[in-house]
Protein backbone atom coordinates (compact mmCIF):
# COMPACT_ATOMS: atom_id res chain seq x y z
CA UNK A 1 0.00 0.00 0.00
CA UNK A 2 1.44 3.39 -0.94
CA UNK A 3 1.92 6.14 1.65
CA UNK A 4 -0.61 8.32 -0.16
CA UNK A 5 -3.39 5.68 0.04
CA UNK A 6 -2.49 4.89 3.68
CA UNK A 7 -2.66 8.61 4.56
CA UNK A 8 -6.09 8.95 2.93
CA UNK A 9 -7.35 5.89 4.82
CA UNK A 10 -6.20 7.39 8.12
CA UNK A 11 -7.77 10.74 7.32
CA UNK A 12 -11.15 9.39 6.16
CA UNK A 13 -12.49 8.39 9.62
CA UNK A 14 -11.48 11.78 11.06
CA UNK A 15 -13.33 13.60 8.30
CA UNK A 16 -16.36 11.38 8.77
CA UNK A 17 -16.44 12.07 12.52
CA UNK A 18 -15.94 15.80 12.00
CA UNK A 19 -18.88 15.85 9.60
CA UNK A 20 -21.10 14.00 12.06
CA UNK A 21 -20.31 16.43 14.88
CA UNK A 22 -21.22 19.48 12.86
CA UNK A 23 -24.72 18.22 12.06
CA UNK A 24 -25.71 17.64 15.69
CA UNK A 25 -28.24 20.19 16.96
CA UNK A 26 -26.96 22.68 19.53
CA UNK A 27 -27.63 22.25 23.26
CA UNK A 28 -28.94 24.79 25.77
CA UNK A 29 -28.08 25.00 29.47
CA UNK A 30 -30.65 26.05 32.09
CA UNK A 31 -29.26 26.92 35.56
CA UNK A 32 -31.25 27.46 38.75
CA UNK A 33 -29.57 28.13 42.10
CA UNK A 34 -26.27 26.62 40.94
CA UNK A 35 -27.87 23.46 39.53
CA UNK A 36 -27.44 23.23 35.75
CA UNK A 37 -28.94 20.93 33.15
CA UNK A 38 -27.99 20.85 29.49
CA UNK A 39 -30.36 19.52 26.86
CA UNK A 40 -30.88 19.08 23.18
CA UNK A 41 -33.94 20.40 21.36
CA UNK A 42 -37.44 19.02 21.70
CA UNK A 43 -37.87 20.08 18.06
CA UNK A 44 -35.18 20.93 15.52
CA UNK A 45 -35.49 21.60 11.79
CA UNK A 46 -33.16 22.19 8.88
CA UNK A 47 -32.78 25.75 7.62
CA UNK A 48 -35.71 25.40 5.19
CA UNK A 49 -37.98 23.90 7.90
CA UNK A 50 -38.62 20.93 5.61
CA UNK A 51 -36.94 18.23 7.72
CA UNK A 52 -37.85 18.42 11.41
CA UNK A 53 -37.18 16.00 14.25
CA UNK A 54 -39.08 15.89 17.54
CA UNK A 55 -37.77 14.58 20.86
CA UNK A 56 -40.19 15.15 23.73
CA UNK A 57 -37.73 13.31 25.97
CA UNK A 58 -35.29 16.21 25.63
CA UNK A 59 -37.27 18.33 28.11
CA UNK A 60 -35.32 19.00 31.30
CA UNK A 61 -36.78 19.37 34.77
CA UNK A 62 -35.33 21.51 37.54
CA UNK A 63 -36.74 22.69 40.86
CA UNK A 64 -37.46 26.42 40.56
CA UNK A 65 -38.61 27.97 43.84
CA UNK A 66 -41.00 30.91 43.51
CA UNK A 67 -39.19 34.14 42.73
CA UNK A 68 -35.98 32.36 41.63
CA UNK A 69 -34.19 33.49 38.46
CA UNK A 70 -33.31 31.02 35.70
CA UNK A 71 -30.07 31.46 33.78
CA UNK A 72 -30.23 30.42 30.13
CA UNK A 73 -27.03 29.88 28.13
CA UNK A 74 -27.01 29.18 24.40
CA UNK A 75 -24.07 28.20 22.16
CA UNK A 76 -22.95 29.99 18.99
CA UNK A 77 -25.18 27.70 16.91
CA UNK A 78 -28.16 29.53 18.42
CA UNK A 79 -26.75 32.94 19.34
CA UNK A 80 -25.66 33.56 15.74
CA UNK A 81 -29.36 33.63 14.77
CA UNK A 82 -32.36 35.47 16.24
CA UNK A 83 -33.70 33.74 19.38
CA UNK A 84 -35.78 34.43 22.47
CA UNK A 85 -37.22 32.78 25.59
CA UNK A 86 -40.95 32.19 26.01
CA UNK A 87 -42.28 31.22 29.42
CA UNK A 88 -45.36 30.59 31.54
CA UNK A 89 -45.77 31.19 35.24
CA UNK A 90 -48.45 31.18 37.90
CA UNK A 91 -48.93 34.48 39.70
CA UNK A 92 -49.73 34.85 43.41
CA UNK A 93 -53.43 34.95 42.44
CA UNK A 94 -53.13 31.47 40.88
CA UNK A 95 -53.64 32.64 37.29
CA UNK A 96 -51.30 31.47 34.53
CA UNK A 97 -49.42 34.21 32.69
CA UNK A 98 -47.50 33.78 29.43
CA UNK A 99 -44.55 35.99 28.53
CA UNK A 100 -41.44 36.26 26.42
CA UNK A 101 -38.08 37.93 26.45
CA UNK A 102 -37.04 40.40 23.79
CA UNK A 103 -35.91 38.83 20.51
CA UNK A 104 -32.11 38.80 20.53
CA UNK A 105 -30.46 39.82 17.27
CA UNK A 106 -27.87 37.50 15.70
CA UNK A 107 -24.59 37.54 17.64
CA UNK A 108 -26.05 39.96 20.21
CA UNK A 109 -25.90 37.70 23.27
CA UNK A 110 -25.34 34.13 24.42
CA UNK A 111 -27.26 34.19 27.69
CA UNK A 112 -30.38 35.50 29.35
CA UNK A 113 -31.59 35.72 32.93
CA UNK A 114 -35.30 35.01 33.28
CA UNK A 115 -36.68 36.92 36.25
CA UNK A 116 -40.41 36.96 36.91
CA UNK A 117 -42.14 40.22 37.93
CA UNK A 118 -43.17 39.27 41.49
CA UNK A 119 -41.35 37.27 44.19
CA UNK A 120 -44.45 35.08 44.58
CA UNK A 121 -44.54 34.12 40.89
CA UNK A 122 -43.94 30.41 40.20
CA UNK A 123 -42.31 29.49 36.89
CA UNK A 124 -44.05 26.65 35.04
CA UNK A 125 -42.06 26.38 31.80
CA UNK A 126 -39.32 28.18 29.92
CA UNK A 127 -38.50 27.56 26.30
CA UNK A 128 -35.65 28.81 24.13
CA UNK A 129 -36.83 29.30 20.57
CA UNK A 130 -34.41 29.71 17.69
CA UNK A 131 -35.91 31.45 14.69
CA UNK A 132 -35.50 29.99 11.21
CA UNK A 133 -36.09 31.62 7.86
CA UNK A 134 -37.20 35.23 7.45
CA UNK A 135 -40.65 36.16 8.77
CA UNK A 136 -43.61 35.75 6.42
CA UNK A 137 -47.05 37.31 6.32
CA UNK A 138 -50.04 35.00 6.58
CA UNK A 139 -52.16 35.89 3.52
CA UNK A 140 -55.42 35.06 5.34
CA UNK A 141 -54.85 36.99 8.56
CA UNK A 142 -52.24 39.56 7.50
CA UNK A 143 -50.25 38.71 10.64
CA UNK A 144 -46.49 38.33 10.50
CA UNK A 145 -45.32 34.82 11.42
CA UNK A 146 -41.84 34.10 12.73
CA UNK A 147 -40.89 30.52 11.83
CA UNK A 148 -39.23 28.67 14.72
CA UNK A 149 -36.37 26.33 13.79
CA UNK A 150 -35.74 24.78 17.20
CA UNK A 151 -37.08 24.65 20.76
CA UNK A 152 -35.35 23.72 24.05
CA UNK A 153 -37.67 23.23 27.05
CA UNK A 154 -37.36 23.51 30.84
CA UNK A 155 -40.21 22.19 32.97
CA UNK A 156 -40.05 23.89 36.37
CA UNK A 157 -40.81 22.05 39.56
CA UNK A 158 -41.91 24.09 42.56
CA UNK A 159 -39.19 24.54 45.14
Amino acid sequence: MSRRVFGVLLLAPALLLAGCGSSAPPEVTFTVGGQAKTTGPTQYCDLQLTNCKDDSGAEVRLPVPAGTAVQVAVPAGISETPWHVVFSYRGPDGKQVDGRSPVFAPKAQKDYTLELPDQGDQLLTAQVQQFGPAPVTDPETGEVEFPVRGSWVLIAAGG
